[in-house]
């Protein structure tokens, strides 16, 4: 992770804030918002101290993402659910320059250091990375980090995308991989988004339905990508201590059906057409 500037202030939070009144902020605020990568962007970093993770939404995380029900540590992408909310607060204040609307989640990558008991209490920091240019708009990375006492024992960073319009006329090819060999394919049922949401807390409406989908630009609903991801890991199997890099690269329509396809540390979901919805690979640390 890169270093946190030394100009950040510290926030400490005593509850995980409520989802539909930042979505609603967010939302209204979207509109006046000018991306620009050489803008500002917050510099707080929102800790929640002595946080433990609620057993009944992490079993029902675990039934809709497909990791076993009775585990005693948390799956490698539960952590981000955690700290969601946090990012969300951030993303949807003020000071944060990319419309909430419409913000595209790109990428992720998370470090598992050591096991992670479901049990335990941690401390929970959310802050902006930076802002940067991309080929078809203004990035913004937010990382996440859970301390158990002193130690990062686990933490990411997700880059979200806003499109606008840039200086670049080309879009840079890219480089394809072999395709990996199907394992399984999976049938989802077309409430899976609503299923996901209430698990997770991110109600976002392009996941619910297909008439508020539809105010997107979507034909249908989408399935959440961060469910795609565990979904795929839960498949996968994550070791106590890993390295896990994704990247979203196409919506999952609901209802549909995809193909799991693996080899080796290297993952992908695609559909009967071939199209990538997404890649990813898991290293042992």
């Amino acid at each position: 992770m890169a270093p946190t500037p030394p100009e950040q202030a510290e926030a400490v939070l005593t509850r995980s804030p409520s989802l539909a009144p930042l979505l609603a902020r967010g939302a209204l605020l979207s509109p006046f918002r000018r991306p620009d990568p050489a803008a500002a962007h917050p510099r707080t970093r929102l800790v929640l101290p002595g946080l433990r993770p609620d057993p009944a939404r992490l079993a029902a995380y675990a039934r809709v993402c497909g990791f076993p029900a009775a585990a005693d540590t948390l799956p490698a992408t539960y952590p981000h659910v955690l700290g969601f909310p946090l990012a969300m607060r951030l993303m949807s204040a003020r000071d944060f320059p990319l419309p909430l609307l419409g913000l595209v989640h790109t990428s992720i990558g998370i470090t598992r250091h050591r096991v992670t008991p479901s049990a335990a209490f941690y401390d929970l920091t959310v802050y902006v990375d930076s802002l940067s240019p991309h080929r078809r708009g203004t990035e913004a990375a937010v990382v996440t980090e859970l301390r158990a006492g002193d130690a990062v024992v686990w933490e990411s960073r997700s880059t979200y995308l806003a499109r606008h319009r840039t200086t670049s006329s080309k879009e840079p090819a890219r480089t394809e991989e072999p395709e990996l060999p199907a394992v399984e394919e999976w049938r989802l049922p077309g409430d899976l988004g609503r299923r996901y949401g209430a698990a997770s807390g991110d109600r976002n409406p392009i996941h619910l339905h297909p008439l508020t989908a539809r105010l997107f630009g979507f034909p249908r609903a989408i399935a959440h990508g961060m469910w795609t991801v565990a979904r795929c890991l839960a498949a996968h199997g994550v070791p106590d201590a890993a390295e896990v890099r994704a990247e979203f690269r196409a919506p999952v329509l609901l209802p549909g059906t995809v193909t799991y396809a693996a080899d080796g540390g290297r993952f992908a979901l695609r559909d009967g057409r071939g199209r990538v919805h997404l890649t990813g690979e898991v290293t042992s640390l």
